[in-house]
């Protein structure tokens, strides 16, 4: 049986990093990871492909090769999943699909031949126990969660691994916080499901055997939701592991804020080797966090909090959301303010949107407020529900919003505040200095100190660092080469003006 396991081109937005990729001459950020771990899933003797369309191209040729085009997806690959759908059927080829967008949208995909929807340990199974008798069904998903100790390794034989900036793996699946707007409940559970320590260990080993050497990320909906689990067993073995290879990898992954609650646990994550972690703030308004049921955030100084954690070495990466009922018009200014106090140097601020299946989904439904499908994009100035706040005025803040905490002196200013706060472990560490370091620096040089129109921020930020913390050079230049994104991706979002975006419609195209 041919397979061809095809991922779906990623639009340009916040994470995608594609302004800071072609800098360093990457061509994708993360690999697809689950993806990979359907393909392992599959009969060993099945001959595999695997195309990702955000590094190379995906051919016609490619297609007819295959008996079975395999295919998973999030939410904002939507667009790209319909033109390969096309092309598949207009070329004849079998189609099987799964993941996020399909396990939400099912119905909207009934050209698709084969959905594979839920968690693949569980639905997968039977799709090739009838394929191989001869009649495979059109649909097969449960709400039946898999015990993840016998997930598989992915397949790292069929990535190039060179052109990706970041590794990927998953230790755990699940959150126990049930927050209305997120559809990690609803994907995954509030019950989280760890792998062993003999199975994380050996994903480690498989990519270091591959010849990985730099940033991994660890995938799960909340890292740290087994504190005890991480504190006593996991993370000693993780530091272990790397301990005995001279430390290889830079590790990153989420978590929910009462990691700063937690000494000994940001203790063993950095002696472990992770030094980012994405954390959830969403708002410092408390009546917005208290409807959307964000409680482990509530009573707390969120601020503090944060800071907490970076003096630990950890750099916090913080989510930031605008739309609530909630909100008043301050929140605007509220939001600039918290950003800049924190020292959160990467903050990805989005409009709200309610995923299908949510809670947020149900509740504006029921109050007839929905809109259009969500993009899965939330930093495109789109929401798929009238918010309560005027859409002017809600749109206009929110471009303000990321205007100023993008603008070249605000970024700056605010990478100096982190550095003053930031303890990074004192570990040695083996990324060390390669001939594509050296490349990238220079493209830097020329992309940030010379065609930029920020360039004289730049430079002064460069002589800075150089001049007041030579240590923090690398970690300094990778912030200016990601806020360049950052601005290119803020600059194509105001290029509109508000009032000559799409209005907000009903499906069907009811007003």
């Amino acid at each position: 049986m041919k397979t061809l396991l095809v991922y779906p081109q990623y639009p340009d937005t916040f994470w995608s990093l594609k302004h800071a990729l072609r800098i360093i001459s990457k061509k994708a950020a993360f690999p697809p990871l689950g993806l990979l771990t359907v393909g392992a899933m599959l009969p060993g003797e099945w001959d595999k492909k695997l195309v990702d369309m955000n590094v190379t191209v995906l051919t016609d040729g490619d297609i007819k090769w295959a008996d079975y085009v395999f295919i998973s997806a999030m939410i904002v690959q939507r667009e790209s999943v319909k033109d390969i759908v096309r092309r598949c059927k207009r070329l004849g080829a079998k189609i099987v699909a799964g993941g996020p967008l399909f396990t939400s949208e099912h119905e909207k995909f009934d050209e698709v031949d084969h959905l594979v929807l839920n968690e693949a340990e569980i639905t997968l199974p039977p799709f090739l126990a009838d394929l191989g008798q001869g009649h495979p069904k059109h649909i097969y998903k449960s709400e039946e969660r898999p015990d993840i100790t016998t997930t598989p390794f992915p397949l790292w034989s069929k990535l190039d691994a060179s052109k990706y900036g970041t590794m990927s793996l998953q230790y755990s699946r699940g959150c126990p916080f049930d927050c209305e707007f997120c559809d990690i409940v609803v994907l995954n559970g509030r019950k989280v499901r760890t792998k062993s320590k003999k199975q994380l260990v050996g994903e480690l080993d498989a990519l270091y055997d591959a010849g990985w050497r730099a940033g991994v990320f660890f995938v799960d909906d909340n890292f740290v939701a087994n504190r005890k689990k991480l504190n006593e067993e996991i993370l000693p073995a993780i530091a272990e592991w790397q301990r005995a290879r001279n430390h290889p990898f830079l590790l990153s992954t989420q978590a929910s804020i009462n990691l700063a609650d937690d000494e000994q646990l940001m203790q063993l994550m950095v002696r472990a080797g992770f030094d980012t972690v994405f954390v959830g703030i969403e708002s410092p308004n408390e009546e917005s966090l208290a409807e959307c049921n964000k409680r482990q955030n509530i009573n707390r100084d969120l601020v503090a909090s944060v800071k907490d954690i970076q003096k630990h070495g950890l750099q916090v990466q913080g989510g930031f959301i605008i739309g609530f009922d909630s909100d008043p018009v301050s929140v605007f200014r509220s939001q600039m303010k918290f950003v800049e106090q924190s020292g959160i140097v990467v903050a990805m601020v989005g409009l709200l949107n309610a995923p299908h299946g949510t809670k947020l989904y149900e509740r504006l439904r029921r109050e007839d407020r929905l809109l259009n499908q969500v993009s899965g994009d939330n930093t495109d100035c789109s929401m798929n529900f009238v918010p309560k706040m005027d859409r002017t005025t809600l749109v206009s803040g929110y471009r303000q919003v990321l205007t100023t905490i993008y603008s070249p002196k605000q970024y700056y200013a605010r990478v100096k505040t982190f550095l003053k706060q930031y303890r990074p472990y004192k570990r040695q560490v083996v990324s060390r200095l390669r001939p594509w370091h050296i490349w990238a620096f220079l493209r830097a040089m020329w992309f940030l100190g010379i065609t930029d129109t920020a360039r004289w921020q730049y430079w002064r930020f460069l002589v800075s660092t150089v001049c007041v913390r030579p240590r923090s050079f690398p970690i300094s230049m990778n912030f200016a080469i990601q806020g360049f994104h950052f601005r290119r991706v803020v600059r194509e979002l105001i290029r509109v003006p508000v009032e000559d975006l799409p209005a907000w419609h009903r499906e069907g195209g009811l007003s």
